[in-house]
């Protein structure tokens, strides 16, 4: 707007926020749940194919449930644990080459600038202006270099906390039926169709895929493992055993 006794616009700040792209509880949550849905819809399916009995499909989907999500959650907690220590070895070692060769990452700071498009001689400015901060330097580099901020690392637990719960929500609904007393397969693959839908749609609002589209590729997913492990079980059978 034009401020009184001065014709310039004045520019007025929009602030934002964004959502976690770090690889912490968004992408474990997301992960989890659909995991969870496609993993127990599948087993549903092959046990019921196989012919056995409704108590035989709750059991392996507890079962399933259970130990595929306390999976999940190791392996989120060492993923990201694992990713974050590599992270720190990296740090380490350019927090050593700050200390020991300043110039030299002061010129790699600056060419860092200049490939972002800067001027040489701007680049060569903001790095000397930078490197004044070995913090903000390091930072700086590992951001450049690494592609992650050392200040920003995500958490093993939320990762870990996250994936697991979700994994046994997606992972009981195609449940349901048997659990409420209706032990059908069609009402079971159902409940697990519709719970790929939604999760799919919710996934969506964090990305620039549409609606539909993501829920189609989890629905397809899920079709695909079903029906696999469908005709699996109808091969082997409960009498095999």
């Amino acid at each position: 707007m034009t401020r009184p006794g001065g014709g310039a616009e004045q520019a007025e700040a929009h602030p934002h926020t964004h959502a976690d792209v770090s690889g912490g509880w968004l992408r474990a949550a997301v992960f989890g749940a659909m995991d969870g849905l496609v993993t127990n819809t599948a087993l549903v399916a092959g046990v019921s194919g196989g012919g056995a009995s409704a108590h035989a499909v709750v059991l392996s989907g507890v079962a399933g449930l259970v130990a595929g999500a306390i999976s999940m959650a190791l392996g989120e907690y060492t993923s990201v644990s694992t990713q974050n220590e590599q992270l720190d070895l990296e740090v380490a070692k350019e927090r050593h080459e700050l200390a020991t060769n300043p110039v030299g990452e002061q010129q790699e700071l600056a060419e860092l600038w200049e490939a972002r498009g800067l001027d040489a001689p701007l680049a060569r400015a903001v790095a000397e202006q930078l490197s004044r901060d070995p913090e903000q330097a390091l930072r700086v580099h590992a951001v450049s270099e690494l592609g992650l901020d050392p200040d920003e690392k995500p958490s093993p637990m939320t990762a870990a906390v996250s994936s697991f719960l979700l994994f046994a929500v997606g992972a009981v609904i195609p449940l349901l039926p048997f659990l409420l007393g209706a032990p059908v397969l069609w009402l079971a693959l159902l409940c697990g169709g519709v719970g790929l839908v939604a999760a799919g749609v919710l996934s969506a609002q964090f990305t620039p895929r549409p609606w539909w589209s993501a829920a189609l590729r989890q629905l397809l997913f899920g079709a695909v493992a079903a029906g696999a492990t469908y005709l699996i079980g109808l091969a082997i059978g409960v009498g095999a055993a």
